[in-house]
C-alpha cells in the first residue's frame, strides 16, 4: 500500500509539474504584458491619452471676429453686424452622429439633407472644431436643443456675429455679400490664415476689401460637463474686429437714384461720380437682391432661384453689363472728328431723313435740314454722324473712344468688371479673321454695330469730357479705421490725361448744353440755373423691322435708353450716367439723373431733399412707332 502510495505520489508530482510550470509562465507573461501596457499608457503614450482625457472635460471655442463696419461719406452706417444664435456640433463628443442628426432634425424641424450637407462640407476639419449646423436658430430651436441636452451630447448654442445690411437691397451690388470660405479659396495664398468655416467676402466691397474687414479670430478654452455645458473658463484670446471703412458713397444720392428708378418703372444701372476726383457718389444696378439672404448661408433653392431668374438680379449691370451706347457715342465721334482735324465745328450737313452711304440708305429718325456740329448733337441727327463715320477711319474712332475710357476697364475697386468693346481693324482681324469694311463704320458712328460699353465706362467718358480731359479712376474707399482713428485712403491717380483742344471742349460742351437746355432730347434733365449738360441715347437691341415682325411681345427686344450728364458746365461737381434697360427711349432716363442732381445740390446748399411724386398709374411702355435717339 505504501509503495503503491509512494509510487502513485511520485507519478502525481510528475503529472502536476508541467501544468504548474505553464501556469507560472502564463502569470509571468501576463504581468509582463500588463507592465508593458502600463508603460505604454503611462510613458510612451502618456501625452496622447492626457489630451484625450482633457478633451472629455475641456473644449476650445473659436471666437469669431466681427467684420468691420462700413460707413458712407457722411458717417452713416451702411453695413454692420448683429448677433445670432447658432447650433453647433463638436464631432469628437458624439458617439453616434447619425442618431444625433436625426434627433436634431426631429426637435428643430430642419431638413436632414441641410444638416448632412454641412457635416459633409466640414468632413476634413479637425473633429474637435465646432461646426455650425443651424445658423440664426429660432428661440424655439434653441429651447428644443436645451430640452434634449442629455440626448444630444456635443451640440451647443453659440452666439456669433452675423453680417447685416440695414437697407436691404439698396446698393446691394456695391456692398456685395459674404459666405463661408470655399475649399478653392482656402487653397489660395490670400486665405492661408483663414480657418475652414470662416465667413469671407464673395462680391462687391466685401470681397475687394475682405482682408481689411475680416479682423482676427480669438479663442476661449473652457471646462464642460458630461453634456457639454460650460462650467468654467481656463483662458481666452479676444477676437479683434475688422477695420472700419468709410466709402465715398453718398447714401442720399444712392437712395435718390433707386427711388427714381422705381418711379420710372424700369430696371438698369446708374453711376454718379465726382468728375474732379473720381469718387463714386452712387452706383445702382437693378433689379437687385437682398445680401442679408447670404449672411446666414443661402439655401440651395434660393440660390437656384436667383441664378435662374430671367432678370439676372445677381448681375452688376453697372460693371458687367455691356450694351450698345446708341447716340451717347456721338460725343466720342465729335471728339475724334475735331481732334483728327477732319472737320471744324461749323461743318454742316443737310439731313433729309437719312442718306446713302456705301450703297445703302441709312435712316435718320426725322428730317433736320442743315445742321452744324453743335446742332447735330442737340438734335441727335444720325445723318450728320453717318457722314462723320464716312470721313473717319475706324482706327481713328477707336483711338479717341478708348482714350475717353470706352472699351477699357475703369479701374474701379469692385471685382468682376468687364471691358466692353471698341472695334478696330486689328480686333476684327484677330477676332474674326476678316478685314474691317468701311460700311461697318456707319453703324459704329451712331453707337450701334460692334461697339459695346459698360455704364461705368460711359460715366468715365462723360467725366473726362466735362473736366477738360482728365480720365479719372473711379473709386469707393475714402478712409480706414484700424481702431486707432481714421486714416485717409490714398486715392488712385488718373488713368490718363487726354489732350483735348479748347475748340473740341467748347464744341462738345455747347452741343451738350443745347441737348438739355434748348430743344434737344435731354430737356427732362434740365435744372433751372444749374447749366446741366447731357446726351440721350436710344440703343437698338434688334432692328425696328425685326421688332415689328416679332410683334414686339418680348421685353428683351425693346430698345435701351441712356442719359449721360454733368453739372455745372465748365466747372462740374457731379457727372455720370443713367442706363434704362429696355426702357425704350433715352429721354426717359433723364428724369432719374435730374432727381439725383437736384438731391446733390439741395444737400450742398442745406435745403430739404426733393421728393419724387408717385406715378399716378402703372407705367406702360409706348408701342413701337420709331426709334428716337
Amino acid at each position: 500500500m505504501r509503495r503503491e502510495i509512494e509510487t502513485n505520489g511520485s507519478g502525481g508530482r510528475d503529472s502536476l509539474l508541467l501544468p504548474m510550470t505553464l501556469l507560472r509562465s502564463a502569470v509571468v507573461l501576463a504581468f509582463a504584458a500588463l507592465a508593458v501596457g502600463f508603460w505604454l499608457l503611462q510613458v510612451a503614450q502618456h501625452e496622447k491619452y492626457r489630451r484625450l482625457a482633457e478633451n472629455n472635460h475641456q473644449r476650445t471655442i473659436a471666437l469669431t471676429a466681427p467684420r468691420g463696419v462700413v460707413f458712407d461719406r457722411d458717417g452713416r452706417v451702411l453695413v454692420e453686424n448683429r448677433y445670432s444664435l447658432n447650433i453647433s456640433l463638436v464631432r469628437d463628443q458624439v458617439e453616434d452622429i447619425e442618431a444625433s442628426i436625426e434627433l436634431l432634425v426631429e426637435v428643430a424641424g430642419v431638413p436632414s439633407s441641410d444638416l448632412w450637407s454641412v457635416v459633409e462640407r466640414h468632413r476634413r476639419d479637425p473633429v474637435y472644431r465646432p461646426i455650425v449646423l443651424i445658423r440664426d436658430a429660432s428661440l424655439g430651436q434653441v429651447a428644443a436643443v436645451a430640452a434634449h441636452a442629455l440626448e444630444l451630447p456635443g451640440l451647443f448654442v453659440q452666439q456669433l456675429p452675423t453680417r447685416y445690411y440695414p437697407a436691404g437691397e439698396v446698393a446691394a451690388h456695391l456692398f456685395g455679400y459674404v459666405g463661408e470660405v470655399s475649399d478653392a479659396q482656402l487653397a489660395s495664398a490670400e486665405f492661408q490664415n483663414v480657418r475652414s468655416g470662416s465667413v469671407v467676402g464673395k462680391s462687391g466691397i466685401e470681397q475687394t476689401y475682405n482682408q481689411f474687414l475680416m479682423g482676427r479670430d480669438g479663442a476661449r478654452r473652457v471646462v464642460v460637463d458630461s453634456i457639454g455645458r460650460e462650467i468654467d473658463t481656463i483662458g481666452e484670446v479676444a477676437a479683434n474686429e475688422g477695420r472700419q471703412l468709410q466709402l465715398t458713397l453718398d447714401y442720399d444720392l444712392q437712395q435718390a437714384a433707386e427711388d427714381a428708378f422705381a418711379v420710372a418703372g424700369f430696371h438698369g444701372a446708374a453711376v454718379v461720380l465726382d468728375p474732379r476726383s473720381g469718387e463714386i457718389l452712387a452706383l445702382v444696378s437693378l433689379p437687385a437682391y437682398d445680401p442679408n439672404a447670404f449672411a446666414l448661408g443661402i439655401d440651395q433653392d434660393t440660390w437656384n432661384a436667383l441664378n435662374q431668374d430671367a432678370l439676372r438680379p445677381l448681375t452688376n449691370r453697372a460693371l458687367q453689363g455691356t450694351y450698345p451706347p446708341g447716340s451717347t457715342f456721338k460725343i466720342a465721334m465729335v471728339v475724334a472728328a475735331l481732334q483728327e482735324g477732319i472737320v471744324t465745328p461749323n461743318f454742316r450737313v443737310s439731313c433729309r431723313g437719312g442718306g446713302t452711304f456705301y450703297g445703302r440708305f441709312s435712316q435718320c429718325h426725322t428730317t433736320h435740314g442743315s445742321v452744324d456740329m453743335r446742332e447735330a448733337l442737340e438734335q441727335s441727327c444720325n445723318t450728320y454722324f453717318y457722314t462723320l463715320g464716312e470721313m473717319l477711319e475706324i482706327d481713328q474712332i477707336h483711338k479717341w473712344a478708348t482714350a475717353l475710357g470706352l472699351g477699357e476697364l475703369s479701374g474701379l475697386d469692385l471685382p468682376h468688371e468687364v471691358q466692353g468693346l471698341m472695334p478696330s481693324t486689328a480686333w476684327k482681324r484677330e477676332a474674326r479673321g476678316e478685314p474691317w469694311y468701311p460700311g461697318e463704320t456707319i453703324s459704329v458712328a451712331i453707337g450701334q454695330g460692334a461697339v459695346s460699353v459698360t455704364p461705368i465706362s460711359m460715366a468715365v467718358m462723360m467725366a473726362t469730357v466735362a473736366n477738360g480731359g482728365t480720365r479719372v479712376t473711379p473709386h469707393l474707399l475714402k478712409a480706414v479705421n484700424d481702431g486707432t482713428g481714421w486714416t485717409p485712403w490714398q486715392p488712385p491717380g488718373p488713368q490718363s490725361e487726354v489732350s483735348l483742344s479748347a475748340t473740341t471742349l467748347s464744341t462738345v460742351t455747347d452741343g451738350l448744353w443745347y441737348v438739355v437746355n434748348r430743344a434737344g432730347t435731354g430737356r427732362r434733365g434740365r435744372i433751372e440755373g444749374r447749366d446741366v449738360i447731357g446726351k440721350t441715347g436710344t440703343a437698338q437691341v434688334i432692328s425696328l423691322q425685326g421688332r415689328i415682325a416679332a410683334g414686339d411681345t418680348e421685353r428683351d427686344l425693346r430698345d435701351h435708353g441712356w442719359f449721360v450728364f454733368a453739372a455745372p458746365a465748365g466747372a462740374p461737381e457731379i457727372a455720370g450716367v443713367v442706363f434704362g434697360e429696355h426702357a425704350e427711349h433715352g429721354y426717359l432716363a433723364a428724369p432719374i439723373a435730374k432727381h439725383v442732381m437736384e438731391t446733390y445740390f439741395a444737400k450742398q446748399e442745406g435745403r430739404p431733399r426733393p421728393v419724387l411724386p408717385l406715378p399716378a398709374r402703372p407705367q406702360v411702355l409706348p408701342p413701337v412707332v420709331a426709334v428716337i435717339p
